[in-house]
């Protein structure tokens, strides 16, 4: 089987922390998130205990787990359903297997034994090892496997199974029983430690799994298919070379793949296989099954040396699991035979990156000054860094090749910033909520925290997301007069309305910020200077359970994005790893021994100077603070627009040059893996500030009493003079809104000196409510000075969906 290992870096992580497990087969590995959660095997003694490998930040840890804690077993089933795991099966001691079902409730580690109904028509499935347990949707199926017929475990007389079995699974938790398919078609023949995945087709949405290998007395590398929906087994043809016969083999599905990895296969003499079967061997080979044209491709071959380590080693039941589109291997013998009991084991835990990564979010607005910018961007699961670049609505100069200071330094904004509470309320009128102060301490290693949790009473749900940042123009001008004054953002503006009208379908309704300022005679809706939202589908891991915080908003754009949120820290910077020609980003994960291939770039063609993008740098987290870009060389300026993949340049020899006062950036990212640079982002776009102007306001909070709401918020960090009044807006329903969703409608419903304002249960009825991420209604609120209004504030208040579907 040919190798095609140039599109392969594989990487050994040997850098982590926690305790780690002894290393073992047999064992179980799925995936919650981030999160690599392995169960059971054993070597020495079979394991009893529940690991847990965080991939984004190389810890292992032992979640302290209670309930009904099954005993360790190992080839057992290990599924994963949401946030809950089911264990069915295994050996759980020498000779002696299980047909027993447990349940892991991952979000509070709490184990329970289930027990199914039993089939209508006949037995329920018998104590096995080695069977396939696969789920979709709400059932699993379990196939084949090993038995011992003898009552007698130190007498073991093993008989190999092919039967099948349907478990129906209850919502959330809990099981309603076994059943026993009628199927068409031959079965497959009996065997264990075989693999089984199942697969649906995006164009026919056909669910099938394929059952691939596998022990019956010799090894197999039959391909076996079953449609789910008509329950018909059949053998489908394949193209390319098939891999060789082999059991305790690991298949995992990554998009339309099906990876195979390791196993035991029979040992060749002279190229030729064994034909009885009688010596066998581990192996490294590897190889995917195109799940759609199901064709073979060989990636590493059996017959494959390697001695640079650049590879994992020949294993048999080993653990593998994806974790988004990167494929993790942990541990498994390494072949040399002694007794089952006492193998020699791998210790190595390996991944590789089998595609380049998606387009991360858009960039969004933590905070804006004359001549930075702060922010961030959603994370992307099991990234290595991301490449920021922008670019800027005045021409920008080529450098001439003059090398510049060196790497940028980060900046650091320490102004104190504030932040809003955000939270789910029950329907107005309600019991009220007392009013909840959150401290933000300096982060340490100037890295925007993941994570705020709060202590809340029980009927409060809160979500922290609140800061400042300039106007990102979301929200479009009207022909309603608002004159007198101008705001920081070249807006006219007036005191007398209080109601924003929705823009029109004129040109200049699609403008931005810096095409605005002669509109002399517009309504103005209050642009919101608002940042991302603490938390990014991040999940916190505690001794007691693993906690999900889901935020998601489509960031701080120009166009047509209205869910913007904000974000508090009070001292913030982006932690950046620079990029040479022949260096991979540092992760905290060691690259012992891989390709030292330099990502491709994907750059955009570009039709004149004006709209070339620049590179800010390349970033180990999802945040950054920009004050300065990279210029390119005449000659590269001149190449880049030519070609659509360039290497990333060693930024040491490149000049930079310094954000503007009042200039709208584009912005976009995209992320790097093994595999190098994916697709970039949507384009967001910001203005730094005008200066003179005040800043937004900051720390805002919402309090709930029976019959209204209170906001209060502090006055901006920077007002540039003195604070003449407040406004603050309420998103409201209108019949615009159904012709363009994405165009918010704001109400004023204050202003004033002070910094608070009652919001009435009759206003709050008007409400818009905004699906753009989560349930929210949007507030949004700004300070004006002598010289006008500065940038708004944003905050968006969570609904649970029985409040906002009642709206």
């Amino acid at each position: 089987m040919a190798a095609a290992t140039a599109g392969l870096s594989w990487r050994r992580v040997s850098s982590f922390t926690g305790p780690v497990p002894r290393s073992r087969h047999g064992h179980r590995a799925v995936a919650i998130r981030e999160l690599v959660i392995i169960f059971g095997g054993g070597n020495e003694g079979i394991a009893d205990e529940l690991h847990v490998y965080n991939t984004a930040t190389n810890q292992w840890f032992l979640p302290a787990v209670r309930g009904d804690i099954p005993p360790g077993c190992a080839a057992h089933g290990f599924v994963c359903d949401g946030t809950r795991i089911l264990v069915f099966g295994g050996m759980v001691e020498y000779g002696r297997y299980s047909n027993d079902l447990y349940e892991l409730q991952a979000s509070r580690w709490l184990w329970k034994k289930v027990k199914p109904q039993a089939p209508s028509t006949g037995s329920p499935p018998c104590p096995r090892l080695g069977h396939s347990f696969s789920l979709y949707g709400n059932k699993c199926y379990l196939f084949g496997g090993l038995a011992n017929e003898s009552e007698d475990s130190n007498n073991n007389v093993p008989r190999y199974l092919n039967d099948f079995y349907e478990l129906e699974l209850q919502h959330g938790s809990g099981v309603v029983g076994w059943s026993i398919p009628v199927t068409k078609g031959i079965l497959p023949s009996p065997r264990e430690s075989h693999t089984a995945i199942v697969y649906c087709r995006k164009d026919l949405g056909i669910p099938k799994m394929y059952i691939f290998g596998g022990m019956c007395g010799c090894r197999l590398n039959d391909l076996w298919e079953l449609d789910i929906e008509t329950m018909t087994w059949s053998r489908p043809e394949t193209k390319g070379t098939v891999p060789l016969p082999r059991s305790l083999h690991t298949a995992n599905v990554i998009g339309n793949k099906m990876y195979v990895f390791g196993g035991w296969v029979p040992q060749s003499a002279g190229g030729e296989i064994s034909a009885h079967d009688g010596e066998w061997k581990c192996t490294g080979s590897f190889a995917y099954l195109n799940l759609d044209t199901t064709e073979w491709i060989g990636l590493i071959s059996d017959c494959q040396e390697d001695k640079s380590n650049l590879l994992p080693g020949p294993r048999a039941g080993h653990c593998a699991v994806a974790v988004g589109t990167r494929l993790y291997i942990w541990s498994g013998r390494d072949g040399y035979r002694k007794a089952w009991n006492n193998q020699v084991c791998c210790k190595d835990l390996w991944y590789l990156d089998t595609e380049k990564p998606p387009a991360p979010s858009q960039v969004q607005l933590i905070r804006a000054t004359t001549n930075s910018f702060q922010v961030k961007w959603d994370e992307v699961p099991t990234v290595e860094g991301y490449l920021l670049q922008l670019h800027a609505d005045s021409p920008v100069p080529a450098a001439a090749g003059t090398p510049g200071t060196g790497v940028p330094e980060t900046s650091v904004l320490s102004s104190q910033g504030g932040s809003s509470l955000h939270q789910s309320p029950q329907s107005l009128p309600s019991v009220p909520c007392p009013e909840m102060k959150v401290d933000h301490p300096s982060q340490a290693n100037n890295v925007i925290p993941n994570n705020v949790q709060l202590s809340l009473p029980s009927n409060s749900l809160l979500k922290i997301e609140g800061k400042e940042k300039v106007a990102a123009p979301e929200n479009k001008i009207t022909q309603e007069a608002m004159k007198n004054h101008v705001d920081a953002t070249g807006f006219k503006e007036s005191n007398a309305p209080s109601l924003l009208p929705v823009c029109t379908s004129s040109p200049q309704t699609s403008a931005n910020v810096g095409e605005l300022h002669d509109l002399d005679k517009r309504t103005v809706i209050p642009d919101a200077s608002v940042s991302s939202t603490v938390s990014s589908t991040q999940t916190m891991v505690t001794q007691q359970a693993v906690k999900t915080e889901s935020s998601s908003t489509n960031g701080a754009v120009v166009k047509d994005e209205t869910s913007l949120t904000t974000f508090n820290s009070k001292s913030e910077a982006a932690e950046t790893a620079y990029f040479m020609p022949s260096t991979k980003v540092n992760t905290g994960q060691a690259n012992d021994s891989h390709s030292s291939r330099t990502p491709q770039r994907q750059m955009a063609p570009v039709k004149s100077r004006e709209r070339q993008w620049y590179d800010v740098g390349i970033f180990k987290n999802s945040s950054a603070v920009v004050s300065q870009f990279y210029l390119l060389p005449e000659e590269t300026l001149n190449a880049s627009n030519k070609m659509e993949d360039a290497d990333v340049p060693d930024y040491r020899l490149l000049k930079k040059q310094d954000l503007l006062p009042g200039t709208v950036y584009r912005f976009r990212v995209a992320a790097i893996n093994g595999c190098g640079v994916g697709p970039f982002s949507k384009v967001s776009e910001f203005k730094t500030c005008i200066p003179g102007f005040p800043g937004a306001p900051s720390t805002v909070k919402i309090t709930k009493s029976v019959d209204c709401i209170h906001l209060s918020w502090e006055p901006p960090a920077s007002p540039s003079g003195n604070i003449l009044e407040y406004s603050a807006y309420l998103a409201i329903r209108s019949t615009q809104l159904q012709e363009n969703p994405n165009q918010l409608v704001f109400m004023r419903i204050y202003c004033g000196l002070k910094t608070s304002c009652v919001v009435t249960a009759a206003q709050l009825s008007n409400a818009h409510v905004d699906y753009t991420s989560r349930p929210a209604i949007v507030f949004r609120i700004s300070a004006k000075n002598e010289r006008g209004y500065g940038p708004a504030t944003q905050v968006r208040w969570l609904q649970d969906m029985k409040t906002s579907s009642s709206k």
